[in-house]
């Protein structure tokens, strides 16, 4: 019986089935959603809203009329005023006779010396009659527009009404007096800056501040709107809210029917597709799974896009009528591509299937058999003339091609050439040799990379020439944080050549990507150390709350505190304390502060942040106990390379404090490290800015 059902639960009759499901689900409630939408004019809140004085429907009804009446009398005012060219500015004018002013700016009239504005009133007076008949055009133009707004606002039966701006009064009908309006069941008083509604629920609808946005932004001191609402028009209005809330809770409770039907239908399908039974491992790929998953990714959002725009193509009365014949066909297809998606997760394929992973793996596959196939310069001499040749497939550019391309790789070979050989200069300890490689690109930055790499340990040799002591001890860190990873690298690299086994080949490397990947977090740093301390770096100065800084900061790392079981006793005055800094550079040196918390504290421990005022100063202190013992004075542990464990088997490069000190001293304070036993203070002296 088991064995049967789930034959009956994979056949291909129940999955085309349960596809037709899924699909008439789908178009249902998208059919339900536009209905919604439709119906009430994109007023999906109608389904939840109780009060028709609450709802977006009556704030709509006096909203053109209101924004219509505060136009008239704010910018119009009356047909005299328009006549007049009151309604015209003189930017308005000036655009109009934008071509006649640059006739005159280019002709003999123009005085160069002159101002802008003076320059102006020639032009007027030069060309007072083509200006005029301009000043006319406009005057005409803002009249239509004023008859216009006249129109709208005369065919406006209901809701009544009563403006006035002190002079002009506009009203429905010429025998309604304003008083008359507060005697209907509902009305909207703007009497100067008085506010006055009824029902009083009315002042509770936040669809009105839409109404009110132009009414509120005029000089209401001398104006006056009363609107009202008359029993037989609100009466009619409430009726229809009812009706149109009705129908769209109808529609709400299909949506969520249909949509319930579309998920669970979908998950069947996501579940069963590709496969005969469920314990079955073994996917089966048709036709359609073929297509590579970019283009299958771009195909649906294509088709997607395209339905959009169909259904946005169709007037409102009618898109209910065409939703579905649309979103039939449409989702149908869609689904089936995103189903085919669906078997390629499955199958762990999902990205191997792509045809850029193709292109990128039969390029990987022509370099490997190309680099496998002789010395340095012959590999690089073949790889960059058979790139043009593969990409370009230019025939006639064959000569120029082949020319460029091995011009290209003898630069990279004298590069690299200079590379190798700086390094091995610098490995034998010549600490002022300087890569120069005439180019730019991976080798020049490299070059750069290795050059930042001998300044920051030039510096760190210099800096230790007052103990002799300290200075052997920065060469064997320095020579054991970089030889370590490189020896790795060398020694991997040359078992590689020799290796057949692929399982090996695959530990090799795995070793040379973490060794590389340390390699390169040392070299960083020791980028990152050689800019902090070299003076050059930008400093932007500003006003900053230090507490606010560092309760940030602490829910930044707060997963990182959790995973060390780390807890954190912050303490600062009650009052802010404003400080002057540049809030990037500060932000970085407590972070390295904080990641030197992380390495070294130990877990468990409490951590305390303490914030000082010390006048015309700020004292920020950093306290942890540390996981290790401190058997190394404060100034030697300020040095770079130099870390608390003598075993250095932590990870980090012992370059955090010395950043931390150089930034800090950028932005004109103090970094100083205390050690007492175990307990580890950090502390950091900032000048405070009271400035507002």
């Amino acid at each position: 019986m088991d064995i049967r059902l789930k034959k009956f639960s994979h056949s291909i009759s129940i999955k085309v089935t349960v596809f037709i499901m899924m699909i008439a689900c789908f178009t249902g409630a998208v059919k339900a959603l536009v209905d919604i939408i439709v119906v009430n004019d994109g007023d999906v809140n109608i389904i939840f809203e109780d009060n028709y004085f609450l709802s977006k429907s009556y704030a709509r009804e006096s909203e053109n009329l209101i924004n219509n009446l505060t136009i008239l009398m704010g910018e119009y005012k009356s047909e005299e005023n328009v006549l007049k060219g009151g309604t015209i500015s003189e930017e308005d004018l000036r655009n109009e006779v934008q071509e006649l002013y640059s006739d005159y700016m280019g002709s003999k009239s123009f005085n160069p010396n002159l101002s802008e504005k003076e320059n102006y009133e020639k032009f007027k007076t030069k060309y007072a009659e083509e200006i005029a008949q301009a000043k006319d055009r406009l005057i005409r133009n803002e009249l239509r527009e004023f008859h216009l707004l006249m129109q709208n606002i005369n065919d406006v039966k209901n809701p009544l009404y009563y403006a006035s701006d002190g002079v002009n009064v506009f009203t429905s009908s010429t025998k309604l007096e304003k008083d008359q309006l507060k005697t209907y069941p509902s009305y909207m008083v703007f009497e100067g800056y008085k506010r006055e509604f009824y029902p009083k629920e009315i002042e509770k609808n936040k669809y009105m501040d839409w109404t009110f946005e132009q009414i509120n932004e005029m000089d209401m001191k001398s104006h006056t709107v009363y609107i009202a609402f008359t029993d037989k028009f609100l009466d009619s209005q409430i009726n229809e809210w009812k009706e149109n809330k009705a129908q769209a809770k109808q529609s709400f409770y299909r949506l969520l029917v249909f949509l319930a039907g579309f998920i669970l239908t979908f998950i069947y399908m996501v579940v069963v597709s590709g496969r005969k039974a469920f314990k079955h491992e073994e996917l089966h790929l048709n036709v359609i799974d073929k297509m590579y998953v970019d283009l299958n990714l771009w195909l649906s959002m294509g088709l997607i896009g395209l339905w959009i725009a169909l259904l946005a193509e169709v007037v409102d009365p009618y898109i209910s009528k065409w939703v579905v014949p649309i979103t039939i066909p449409f989702s149908a297809t869609v689904f089936v591509l995103v189903l085919s998606l669906v078997k390629h997760m499955k199958n762990r394929t999902f990205f191997k299937h792509t045809l850029i992973y193709q292109i990128v793996y039969w390029f990987i596959q022509l370099v490997r058999d190309v680099y496998d196939s002789g010395s340095v310069g012959v590999k690089t001499v073949l790889i960059v003339i058979g790139y043009p040749l593969l990409i370009a497939l230019t025939f006639f550019m064959f000569p120029i091609t082949i020319g460029i391309a091995a011009w290209f790789t003898l630069k990279k070979v004298r590069s690299f050439i200079a590379i190798r050989d700086g390094v091995r200069r610098i490995k034998e300890g010549d600490l002022t040799h300087s890569i120069e490689v005439d180019e730019k690109g991976e080798f020049a930055r490299l070059a750069n990379d290795i050059n930042s790499i001998t300044d920051g340990l030039k510096k760190a040799v210099d800096s230790e020439l007052k103990s002799e002591r300290l200075k052997s001890e920065l060469i064997t860190n320095v020579s054991h944080d970089i030889r370590t990873p490189l020896t790795s690298i060398i020694t991997y690299v040359d078992l590689l050549k020799r290796e057949k086994d692929p399982s090996k080949i695959g530990e090799y490397i795995g070793v040379l990507d973490q060794k590389s990947k340390r390699l390169k977090i040392l070299t960083d740093d020791l980028f990152e150390a050689a800019k902090a301390s070299s003076g050059t770096i930008p400093v932007e100065l500003e006003r900053i709350d230090i507490g606010s800084l560092i309760t940030q900061g602490l829910g930044e790392v707060s997963e990182k505190i959790e995973e060390l079981d780390l807890q954190f006793k912050f303490n600062q005055p009650e009052e802010k304390i404003y400080i002057s800094a540049d809030g990037k550079l500060l932000w970085r040196s407590i972070e390295n502060i904080l990641s030197n918390i992380f390495k070294y504290a130990l877990k468990g421990s409490r951590i305390y942040i303490d914030i000082e005022d010390l006048g015309n100063e700020t004292l920020l202190t950093f306290k942890n106990i540390s996981a290790y013992e401190l058997n190394i004075s404060a100034d030697e542990l300020m040095e770079r390379f130099s870390r608390g464990d003598e075993s250095r088997s932590s990870q980090g490069s012992g370059l955090g404090l010395s950043i931390a000190k150089s930034l800090i001293e950028a932005q004109n304070g103090k970094f100083t490290i205390q050690i007492d036993g175990d307990l580890f203070k950090s502390m950091i002296v900032m000048p405070k800015n009271s400035h507002k």
